[in-house]
């Protein structure tokens, strides 16, 4: 039986699911880990509250990314302050999660089998650090002022695609080849 099957060769609905998924880990290495993470480790919280004009922009990210966070901080006010446990959850985006996305993507591709554990760790640690965040912005009264409707939508994605990653794998247990899972009734006798 072979154990790696390339994303041409297999069934729609797995294709479909794993086009999806290879998207978003595309989206997550190229602009969120090394962009938008990363500028939430190297510009501290207190920059918030610095003048613009005179602000001295690092080399990395770029200066519209710098921006951009800190226009999304006016509605994501976690977001903003960069308080030691948001830091904390950027870190494992930046050091567990990008090399996460990079052998996922390679795997998701080439079809190989090994990913399924790695990816059912990602998504559980994922909803974890998501419910997290999302609980302590609309928890916390530091936090109070933020949208609640940005909040959720920015962090949307964050939770489907992992349940999606937890479906997916538990209905195909053999993750690229074998078939789906298969739930049986139970007979009753009468």
């Amino acid at each position: 039986m072979r154990t790696a099957i390339p994303i041409k060769e297999r069934d729609l609905p797995r294709k479909v699911i794993d086009i999806i998924l290879l998207v978003f880990f595309f989206i997550n290495i190229i602009f969120i880990c090394y962009l938008f993470d990363i500028e939430q480790l190297i510009v501290s919280g207190e920059d918030h509250t610095v003048n613009w004009e005179t602000f001295t922009y690092p080399i990395w990210p770029p200066k519209f990314i710098v921006n951009l966070n800190h226009f999304v901080g006016q509605f994501d006010k976690a977001l903003l302050y960069r308080d030691p446990w948001w830091r904390a959850t950027i870190w494992i985006d930046v050091v567990l999660f990008g090399p996460f996305y990079i052998a996922a993507i390679i795997a998701f591709i080439r079809g190989c089998n090994w990913i399924r554990i790695p990816s059912i760790m990602w998504a559980t640690i994922m909803l974890t650090n998501v419910t997290i965040i999302l609980i302590t912005e609309f928890t916390d009264p530091k936090y109070a002022g933020g949208k609640p409707l940005p909040i959720i939508g920015a962090n949307l994605l964050w939770i489907l695609i992992p349940i999606l990653i937890i479906i997916r794998m538990a209905l195909y247990p053999q993750t690229f080849s074998g078939e789906r899972f298969q739930f049986k009734k139970e007979e009753t006798s009468d």
